[in-house]
């Protein structure tokens, strides 16, 4: 058998990883990175109503709709998982989702743990949650003000709803704390690294044992 068949035959089945962190904490950073780095693993363009920021584009950070745009793709069935943060919707479109692991590739979501709950319960062995966490309260403070993209009316309604979120971080098979970002960043590399070994992510590997005990040594 050529090495081209081999390869075919063991194809893996992707997986869905989600990163869940407050605001500022640095999920994004890890995310562009990971895409950047690994050619195997891709993000999930979410569709979100909130307003485009300076340096976005539509259908590369974000796909930028209406909220009667979004509420027709919801009542359609057409999300993964979506949820209303800071007064904003974001979901995951379905479709693309699934193709993407049925040809082995992997997807990075970037969302709250709303949306990390519905993944899992939705697709429980596709999913591989990781929560971030800030160092301290206070640096999570200086990182939003240093991001500048927020007003301080803003910022106050991030920390406020902070507390919130990191009370979900039991619910996350994985809990990272950013206080260096190369050090977080490795670590995560790890976790994929395992997660894609797991047995049921690789569906050829029960006929190769198979072939191995009918093999004569």
């Amino acid at each position: 058998m050529t090495t081209d068949s081999q390869n075919k035959i063991r194809k893996r089945r992707g997986l869905m990883l989600v990163l869940s962190s407050p605001s500022g904490t640095g999920k994004t950073s890890l995310s562009r990175h990971l895409v950047n780095d690994d050619k195997e693993i891709s993000l999930s363009v979410s569709w979100t109503t909130r307003p485009m920021r300076d340096g976005e584009i539509d259908g590369n950070h974000y796909h930028f709709v209406s909220k009667d745009e979004f509420r027709k793709m919801r009542a359609a069935d057409g999300f993964l998982e979506w949820a209303e943060v800071h007064d904003f919707y974001y979901g995951s479109p379905k479709e693309p989702i699934l193709r993407t692991l049925e040809s082995g590739l992997d997807i990075i979501f970037d969302i709250d743990w709303q949306g990390a709950q519905q993944l899992a319960n939705s697709a429980p062995s596709d999913v591989v949650r990781v929560f971030i966490l800030p160092p301290s309260m206070k640096e999570l403070k200086r990182r939003l003000d240093k991001r500048g993209q927020d007003s301080e009316t803003v910022v106050s309604k991030r920390m406020t709803n902070a507390y919130g979120e990191i009370s979900r971080y039991d619910s996350y098979e994985y809990v990272l704390v950013n206080e260096d970002f190369d050090e977080t960043y490795e670590h995560l590399k790890t976790i994929i690294a395992a997660e894609r070994l797991q047995r049921h992510r690789q569906p050829w590997i029960g006929q190769f044992a198979l072939d191995l005990l009918e093999e004569d040594a």
